[in-house]
Parts: structure tokens; C-alpha cells; sequence
């Protein structure tokens, strides 16, 4: 879906989803091969930036997106972020957020105002 969302058949992204027994809620790692070498820093910070997301990345406190963070909330929570091993143009980061209120219709309300508001900046 990501692919088709994004509407680029060419973009390398891998993603892994576990499923546990909890009441609500998603969680998926995703697996990002960009064009070139990145920092972890600078793309935490421009995650924890966007509209939305919530960064949880302190791994030396223990502080990771759990599901039990995402329950009742519209914030995607993003964490674990880190370089893969063997490559240096990969990135992980681990994915939570409620899957009855971040879902398809709160997606596409979003969507819809994200598109309106930039058609009155374009104006």
C-alpha cells in the first residue's frame, strides 16, 4: 500500500508487520533504502517536525512507540530509528498508531485538508 499511496512503483521500501495480541492498534517496521547517506539525527528531528507524528526514540531510557501509546490518539508514533548495519543509505524505524481512529477515513480527511490547504497557498 505504501507504493500506492505515495503513487511511486519505483521506491525501495521494505516494510514488517507484527501482530500481537492487543486491543487496538498497528505496529510495523519499515525499511527505507534512500539515494544517499543520512543522519539519524536530522531525520529524527524532522520526523518529530511533521503534522502528526509523534517521535519516541530514546533507546538508553527505554523509550520506544508502543501500542499502548498510540490507543485513543491520531499520532503516528516513530521510534527505534537507526542506520542499517551493512548499509549506510538504509534506515529502520518502528511504526505504532490506532488502528480505529488512524485509519482510511481519518487518513483521507487529512489527506483532503493537506490538499486544500495547499491549493490556497498556491493560489
Amino acid at each position: 500500500y505504501t507504493l500506492k499511496i505515495l503513487s511511486n512503483n519505483e521506491l525501495p521500501v521494505t516494510a514488517t508487520c507484527v501482530r500481537v495480541p492487543v486491543e487496538n492498534s498497528h505496529s510495523v517496521e519499515i525499511y527505507v533504502e534512500l539515494e544517499k547517506e543520512f543522519s539519524v539525527k536530522e531525520d529524527r528531528k524532522l520526523l518529530n517536525e511533521f503534522d502528526g507524528i509523534t517521535v519516541l526514540d530514546d533507546p538508553q531510557n527505554n523509550v520506544y512507540p508502543l501500542a499502548a501509546n498510540a490507543k485513543g490518539t491520531n499520532d503516528v508514533f516513530v521510534g527505534r530509528i537507526r542506520k542499517d548495519l551493512n548499509n549506510p543509505q538504509k534506515l529502520h524505524l518502528f511504526c505504532v498508531a490506532d488502528n480505529i481512529r488512524k485509519g482510511a477515513a481519518l487518513n483521507a480527511v487529512q489527506i483532503v485538508k493537506a490538499l486544500m490547504k495547499r491549493s490556497e497557498t498556491n493560489v
